[in-house]
């Protein structure tokens, strides 16, 4: 008689504990959902109770916590093989092994740090966890290898990089040149990708720009990005308000989750590159304009002193929205009010100049990456300081 899975949710375990949970669930042929330790309790409680509600469809084998930008928690299912079939690829391209430590400064709640906690049960590289809530240089210093956000790796790199690490995967928002030239002076070989808790891996880039992951075929039809590969999730729970509002969409062995992308040749290695341009909900509708967010925050984070952009749309009557940019601010040199506008005065056509600007630290998800959603309030509420 074939073992029935269930759900097993998991919180507040030290890192040790957490591996030797993972490693018994799993064994035992049962699906962990690794909670976030900095939820109040009747957050997790509420997502612990609609997790147990549900029966286990057949062949889930992990339950990953994905809030995007916005905070609203969803509760992704996949099977094991989804992730498992990457990983030797994912190897090859790191040349990393089961001798390797791999540094993951994320939260495990998140799917980027389950996914290499999944590659270790399935003989990859050792995990290196965080003692604590905030990272410490000290949790890492036996890594080899590195697995996480723009964000997390930079400030591994500022706190002094481990002797030993010598290859970094980075993944969820966007890796700017300064911070590969800055590892790659170190020694540091870097990966970065494009990828989403429901797609798995997708593209990755070398340093020659994106090219889609081995095994996965991109389409770009109308500028909306459609994956077909064997890493691709099941969906999201069932029977939860928040699982029915994901974003992902199935067209037979294509999915989305409504990512825009083009296709641009690159004359340099003459070849065709993959270039996203943002989540199709994230688009600011001004006035008769589309203004994509990522691609003014390209341009705002080539200023001096910008360590950081998001753009996002304040509602406003008449015209919709207006374009609104906040810049997290370099210690050693903040920016000018004067310097950013000039940049997007010679830089950005008219109708995508922020017309209303912010200088504050970015709110980021848990995973670090930025949260637009809630930036967009704070500035909605008059919660952060605007420049003149």
């Amino acid at each position: 008689m074939s073992h029935q899975p269930s759900f097993v949710p998991l919180r507040g375990f030290s890192p040790q504990d957490l591996l030797e949970r993972l490693h018994s669930i799993r064994a035992a042929g049962d699906v962990p959902l690794v909670g976030d330790d900095s939820w109040p309790e009747p957050q997790w409680r509420r997502i612990a109770d609609e997790l147990m509600a549900q029966s286990c469809p057949p062949g889930v084998g992990w339950a990953a916590l994905t809030s995007g930008s916005s905070g609203s928690p969803r509760i992704v299912l996949r099977t094991a093989a989804s992730w498992e079939l990457s990983y030797p690829a994912l190897e090859d391209g790191l040349g990393i092994g089961p001798q390797d430590r791999v540094a993951l400064p994320g939260p495990a709640s998140s799917s980027l740090t389950l996914f290499s906690l999944g590659h270790w049960l399935a003989g990859g590289p050792i995990p290196l966890l965080a003692a604590g809530r905030t990272p410490k240089s000290g949790d890492f210093a036996e890594a080899t290898c590195f697995h996480g956000t723009p964000q997390t790796f930079r400030a591994l790199l500022e706190a002094g990089a481990p002797p030993m690490l010598r290859t970094a995967l980075v993944g969820g928002s966007h890796l700017d040149s300064q911070l590969r030239q800055q590892a790659e002076h170190l020694g540091i070989r870097v990966i970065a990708y494009y990828g989403a808790a429901e797609l798995s891996l997708v593209a990755m880039d070398t340093g020659q720009g994106l090219v889609p992951f081995p095994r996965v075929d991109i389409k770009v039809d109308d500028n909306e990005l459609w994956v077909r590969s064997p890493y691709l999730a099941e969906g999201y729970l069932p029977g939860t308000g928040q699982a029915r509002a994901g974003p992902l969409i199935r067209s037979g062995s294509w999915a989305t989750v409504g990512d825009r992308a083009e296709w641009k040749w690159d004359k340099r290695h003459r070849a065709r590159r993959l270039h996203l341009l943002g989540r199709a909900d994230s688009a600011i509708l001004s006035a008769s304009a589309t203004i994509i967010p990522e691609e003014v925050e390209a341009v705002l984070r080539s200023v001096d002193g910008v360590a950081d952009a998001v753009v996002f749309g304040l509602r406003r009557p008449r015209v919709g929205a207006l374009v609104a940019a906040a810049v997290e601010p370099e210690e050693a040199a903040p920016p000018t009010a004067a310097a950013l506008r000039c940049a997007a005065d010679r830089l950005l056509a008219p109708t995508h100049r922020p017309r209303l600007w912010f200088c504050t630290e970015i709110p980021r998800t848990t995973s670090g990456k930025p949260a637009r959603g809630i930036l967009q309030d704070q500035a909605e509420a008059r919660q952060v300081p605007r420049l003149a």
